[in-house]
């Protein structure tokens, strides 16, 4: 176990003596309230926190950071409450733990849920202070050292967790050695045989491995010696994912990925000129791979990471990955935000950390309004996919993106307007599909055109998550409003139908009774509900049908709604069952003996309130719709009814009808079995 004088001697060598006199208090206060819980493994609780604390100060972060990672668990775990915090270590504290604590006290209809919505307060805790994020990442790398105590299911749920969020935060925070060991421990649960074979075989080849690692770097060094470059050279085996991702990716075997071996030349001079040179001379020993030569610090990644990469094919025909870059831009590569960490008076840093923390930010927040936890979720991961494609607007702007991103992105980066009202893209002064995929150094022009809206067909192509956001919230938006319209007039019609005002029986009890019956909260929801084609509106109809003699001590609808009182509708009785749900395809009534569903598919133009066109004219003919629906593709509208009609001549009249709209391209009956 670690111990408080452990802790304490690292921390002494940065912090001052009153801050490690608080880190002492935070550990004793922690014992205290942690006393007599113990962890999955046995150990004494109190374990885990000195674990977090003992990475936090290997990082050599600030005091508080230290002391919310020794009190991370206490308002979740124990009796003490954010106010306690604050009284006894300051407003800084409570505010990281605080901000640390998960939602483990509220209820929440499922896992998902509770998932989404500690993420969520992960995010908005983190716009105010990054420490939070620090801790929490400390805290995953320690519970995954510890995750063989967790019963088989929660591990993989964890190591699942951990790859798809953690590791990406550590990554786009930099933090290299964090995100490597992470995607390790995580690669090692979830895909426990192909982590065992190629931990293996990367062991049995270490002898040879070892002595060719050497020959590489004497080489190397050598040759800089000669030009005075001075500098070290460094040669290890990728960690066991990274070499997995590229067999996987690569569709190739364990002996076929040559540069297991990773190079890195690391040099004194902080010179950028110097990494070039050195370039020079790797180039002028071996002959370079082409088409894997990447200058990352001409144009940094996202995280603000600086290298030259290149590939080789190196001695013994031995293809040689290696990395080039100043003792600055390394310092960065491994511990990324952490390298240059600076704390004074509440929060001050450095421009690249700032530039990098707005970065995260920027692409976390607009996550945070998203309800639905499914797509709260897969936005996040997203969000979290390395950027590293660049490219530039017409004005010489550098942008960067995901791989696979497209014309479509970029629109939506620079405004939503832009992208909702994108019709194409030119790149590189040529026209281009939206579905093109961005290459480094492309130059992006998007046009556009007033009044053009996004169509569905755009989400199987864009990816990243501002514009899935954007999409999803126009789509969402204008299928609420037709649904509504649709809703509104099909309901109308059905209730006039019937001799009754559905703008009267709206303020009646019985509505009331229905929107309960299908658990919804308003009149507007209910109406959005038949527009989509989910409740018929006959179903409505029929609970305002009363009989001409009501019952006793019943409610009976205004005179002027109930114009004449309509006859009970003969449907369908289900007896000696009970709690079974029943869908009707269409409604059945015997004293219509006439109307016979017809499936009907109506093929036109994608524009704004399409459905409710084809819609109005349909109800014209006193037909009822009893389904609706529309589907969009390249920018065709696919509107697909089930509609009562009585005979092939009403039939044939409102096929002519329909034809007649100028957004219609083609009407056609679907026959089904």
């Amino acid at each position: 176990m670690l111990r408080i004088n452990d802790i304490l001697d690292k921390a002494q060598a940065y912090l001052t003596a009153e801050e490690l006199e608080m880190i002492q208090k935070a550990y004793i206060y922690s014992a205290t309230v942690h006393q007599g819980q113990v962890r999955l493994s046995g150990e004494p609780y109190l374990t885990h926190p000195m674990e977090v604390a003992g990475i936090l100060v290997d990082m050599k972060l600030d005091s508080a950071t230290i002391i919310s990672g020794l009190l991370h668990d206490t308002i979740e775990d124990t009796l003490t409450t954010k106010e306690q915090i604050e009284r006894e270590f300051g407003k800084d504290v409570s505010f990281l733990v605080s901000g640390l604590t998960k939602l483990s006290r509220i209820s929440f209809g499922s896992q998902e849920e509770r998932q989404a919505e500690n993420f969520r307060k992960m995010i908005l805790a983190m716009s105010s202070d990054i420490r939070i994020l620090m801790v929490r990442l400390a805290d995953r790398i320690h519970n995954m050292r510890t995750l063989q105590y967790q019963k088989p299911d929660r591990r993989v749920y964890i190591a699942r967790e951990t790859m798809d969020v953690y590791a990406p935060l550590a990554n786009r925070l930099g933090i290299n050695w964090m995100k490597m060991e992470l995607e390790d421990m995580a690669f090692q649960y979830l895909s426990p045989d192909a982590y065992n074979e190629i931990k293996s075989r990367v062991a049995k080849s270490y002898e040879s491995r070892n002595l060719y690692t050497e020959e590489v770097k004497n080489i190397i060094f050598q040759e800089l010696v000669k030009v005075s470059i001075q500098g070290e050279v460094e040669g290890r085996a990728k960690h066991l994912y990274g070499i997995y991702r590229k067999m996987h990716e690569q569709h190739i075997d364990f002996d076929e990925v040559y540069d297991v071996i990773a190079f890195r030349i690391i040099l004194d001079s902080e010179k950028e000129k110097t990494c070039y040179e050195a370039l020079s001379i790797v180039h002028a020993l071996w002959k370079p791979v082409p088409g894997r030569f990447k200058d990352y610090i001409a144009m940094p990644k996202a995280n603000n990471y600086q290298s030259l990469h290149t590939a080789v094919i190196g001695p013994h025909g031995e293809r040689v990955e290696i990395q080039i870059r100043t003792r600055a831009m390394h310092e960065w590569a491994e511990k990324g935000i952490a390298a240059h960490w600076r704390y004074k008076e509440g929060r001050a840093f450095q421009d690249d950390e700032d530039s990098q923390i707005k970065k995260l930010r920027e692409a976390l927040e607009v996550q945070k309004d998203i309800k639905n936890p499914k797509e709260f979720m897969s936005n996040l991961k997203m969000a979290l996919f390395p950027e590293d494609v660049y490219v530039f607007t017409p004005h010489g702007d550098v942008k960067t993106f995901p791989r696979g991103a497209t014309p479509i992105d970029f629109a939506y980066s620079i405004h939503t307007d832009v992208g909702n009202q994108c019709i194409g893209a030119k790149v590189n002064r040529n026209i281009v599909p939206l579905r093109y995929h961005l290459q480094n150094g492309d130059q992006i022009e998007i046009i556009t055109q007033a009044g053009h809206h996004p169509s569905k067909d755009w989400l199987k192509y864009v990816v990243t998550s501002r514009a899935i956001s954007k999409i999803r919230n126009w789509i969402n938006l204008e299928e609420k409003n037709s649904s509504q319209t649709l809703g509104r007039d099909l309901l109308d019609k059905e209730f006039k139908r019937n001799n009754l005002k559905f703008s009267t029986c709206v303020k009646s009890d019985e509505m009331k009774k229905i929107l309960v019956e299908h658990s919804l909260p308003t009149v507007e929801d209910l109406i959005s509900q038949v527009g989509y084609g989910r409740i018929s509106p006959r179903q409505i109809v029929n609970s305002f049908l009363v009989t001409a003699e009501a019952p006793k001590g019943s409610e009976k609808l205004p005179e002027k709604t109930r114009k004449k009182a309509a006859a009970p509708s003969l449907g369908i009785s289900l007896t000696g069952i009970d709690d079974v749900m029943v869908k009707f395809a269409i409604n059945w009534d015997l004293r219509q003996k006439h109307a016979y569903p017809v499936h009907i598919k109506v093929v036109c133009n994608d524009r704004k309130g399409v459905l409710t066109e084809v819609s109005s004219v349909i109800t014209s003919f006193d037909i009822n719709i009893s389904f609706a629906q529309v589907e969009t593709t390249d920018m065709i509208a696919n509107c697909m009814f089930i509609i009562d009609v009585n005979d092939l001549q009403q039939l044939n009249s409102i096929f002519s009808a329909i034809r007649q709209l100028k957004v219609v391209r083609s009407i056609e009956r679907i026959r089904k079995a």
